[in-house]
């Protein structure tokens, strides 16, 4: 087995055993190429049907051509979407493109609250019907305790700190001081009753990896991540008033992966267009601790 191969055992492993140990399963499909994987080794896990539902939360301020591609794969994959948002707050444009709140504490209310309260089914969620081709009322609010999220260790620093198999609690905070070890493949599953669990297949997994794989598999990604004859592109994705591309002339993927081992970007961060981050002086930690992707 090569480098690659034996992330997507241990990847497609980890899925299983997600799938095996948890009833109320769902995972989080941001759009951007690290979910696009995870979702890509779910189908290779079970033959082509992902068995559990994609979650996105949606801001209203990401990028349109992010909007057609989440709904695009999810009719040609026949995917059960269901999106969530925090609608009382983009309403009232309680909100920093509006003016009123600062860019973390738009984070705080728009992702992490709402990923909080979708998930747990207080707040109202919309599922994709594949005969209408809309999103309508979803008629299922249980809660759904197992989250299966595309983070990587080297992405960000906060990410370092987490497990396979990482907890939180009821609320859906993160205690990153009380993590069960994992030590020569094995992991804790069996949690206390009313434990949320977050479970990160792709822990293990680099950047460049994530490329490297895209190019192997032949993985469709929006091409926002390629030089559109303007020489930037975005390495990393999010919200528009808060995402910068980078200086970049790739326009394809075998591009993009020369360009990672060239070391162009050894010393900038892969999410050093994302404003939010700057903003945190925990790296992120401070959002993540209360829900954040």
């Amino acid at each position: 087995m090569n480098q690659l191969e034996k992330l997507e055992s241990q990847s497609i492993y980890i899925l299983r055993e997600a799938y095996r140990e948890f009833k109320h399963l769902c995972m989080l499909w941001s759009i951007g190429k690290d979910s696009t994987v995870l979702l890509w080794l779910a189908r290779k896990a079970f033959f082509g049907h992902v068995p559990f539902p994609l979650v996105h939360i949606d801001t209203s301020f990401k990028i349109p051509e992010m909007i057609t591609y989440r709904d695009r794969l999810a009719r040609e994959w026949n995917l059960k979407m269901i999106v969530g948002a925090n609608r009382q707050a983009i309403e009232a444009k309680e909100t920093f493109p509006d003016g009123r709140v600062d860019r973390i504490a738009c984070c705080r209310s728009l992702k992490a609250e709402a990923l909080k309260r979708t998930l747990s089914g207080e707040w109202p969620r919309l599922r994709y019907n594949h005969q209408t081709q809309q999103y309508e009322p979803d008629p299922y609010q249980e809660a759904y305790t197992g989250v299966i999220v595309g983070v990587r260790a080297d992405e960000e620093g906060s990410r370092s700190k987490e497990r396979y198999f990482s907890p939180r609690d009821r609320e859906n905070e993160w205690d990153v001081g009380d993590q069960p070890p994992e030590l020569w493949n094995q992991f804790k599953t069996d949690f206390a009753p009313g434990t949320h669990i977050r479970i990160h297949p792709l822990l293990d997994w680099t950047e460049l990896n994530i490329w490297e794989y895209i190019q192997k598999e032949n993985i469709p990604v929006t091409s926002l991540y390629f030089d559109r004859g303007d020489g930037k592109r975005y390495r990393s994705l999010g919200c528009y008033p808060c995402t910068k591309p980078v200086e970049s002339t790739a326009r394809n993927v075998a591009e993009i992966i020369e360009e990672l081992k060239s070391g162009k970007f050894a010393n900038i961060a892969e999410r050093s267009g994302r404003e939010q981050d700057r903003e945190d002086g925990g790296t992120l930690e401070t959002l993540r601790r209360d829900g954040y992707m």
